[in-house]
């Protein structure tokens, strides 16, 4: 099993109080001591408010232990640097106030990659997109083994126009990483089967097989992040413009000449089927010239593009 496979999260184990009976009993103790504040004697001020205002500093501490979780969230637990574990659990705590709590979404999150250019098995450049659906496994990787600070920097070019909000450091890294995935995936294949013998897999005919190598190769590069992905789906492929017409004319003259031979199968069954219903019927004998003439015309009025002019002949069938 290779590191990327270990799952380093693990529950949280100390201490976790709930929340309403640590604000209850603060709120409690702090009432307590203003009230013995204002109902002292004068002559034990000097010892009791140094106190009071000790002991409510150390409530206000308390209380920055209290904290909301809410589901498909999680909390990354942080004392002095060294990991406790992660609180998965939902509701209202108390928590040592000295412990850093990081908060990271379990939620399933969105992200649309490309379209970008890539060339294909065979080297012509294609315009490829996809729709990547993904979310958070181990927390312990997403926090600490991607560098929070190297977020992407976002420039606005008017000040009138508002700041898109800013990716955190784990969006792009998984931009980042689905964007190579998708190079590395593209690149194995043709576009089509113009680029491919005919049992090959190309980008067009064989989607299925397309997205679950995809996803397998998007699960092995951010495992590494503790990120999973749930779905991944290409939404957009096309030849780059520098080559699209050119291949749109490939593609027509691909279509015309498969209808074509279409029509020049039916049209061959067609005049075999009348030679062979008018020998059975005795409707008329031809001699060999004489069919192969009504063969040429038959093809020429079934395969033309536009309907056939009729001419009349006065003279006879035999001379």
């Amino acid at each position: 099993m290779s590191n990327n496979d270990l799952n380093r999260e693990y529950e949280f184990k100390g201490t976790l109080l709930n929340g309403f009976a640590v604000l209850f009993a603060s709120l409690a103790v702090a009432a307590a001591i203003i009230g013995g504040v204002c109902y002292a004697c004068p002559d034990n001020l000097d010892a009791i408010i140094p106190t009071s205002i000790a002991t409510i500093i150390a409530l206000v501490i308390m209380l920055c232990g209290l904290f909301t979780q809410q589901p498909n969230k999680a909390r990354v637990m942080i004392f002095f640097g060294n990991y406790r574990g992660t609180c998965r659990r939902t509701g209202f705590f108390w928590v040592n106030p000295f412990i850093t709590k990081k908060s990271v979404s379990l939620r399933l999150r969105n992200m649309n990659v490309g379209p970008i250019k890539v060339n294909d098995k065979v080297g012509n450049p294609v315009m490829i997109g996809m729709v990547l659906v993904w979310k958070v496994k181990d927390t312990y990787r997403a926090v600490f083994d991607v560098d929070q600070e190297a977020v992407a920097i976002v420039k606005i070019e008017e000040k009138e126009t508002p700041a898109p909000p800013t990716p955190s450091a784990l969006d792009t890294f998984v931009n980042i990483q689905s964007d190579a995935a998708l190079r590395e995936v593209t690149s194995r294949f043709a576009y089509d089967d113009e680029g491919a013998s005919r049992d090959q897999i190309t980008l067009r005919s064989g989607a299925t097989e397309i997205v679950e190598l995809l996803e397998d190769k998007l699960n092995e590069r951010l495992a590494m992040a503790g990120v999973e992905i749930v779905e991944a789906r290409l939404n957009y492929l096309a030849y780059a413009p520098e080559i699209a017409a050119v291949m749109l004319r490939r593609q027509q003259a691909s279509a015309i000449i498969a209808a074509r031979e279409k029509i020049v199968e039916g049209a061959v069954s067609m005049v075999k089927m009348a030679l062979d219903q008018l020998d059975e019927q005795e409707v008329v004998e031809l001699d060999p010239e004489r069919k192969a003439t009504m063969v040429s015309n038959l093809l020429v009025v079934l395969c033309a593009d536009e309907p056939a002019q009729p001419v009349v002949s006065t003279g006879g069938l035999y001379h």
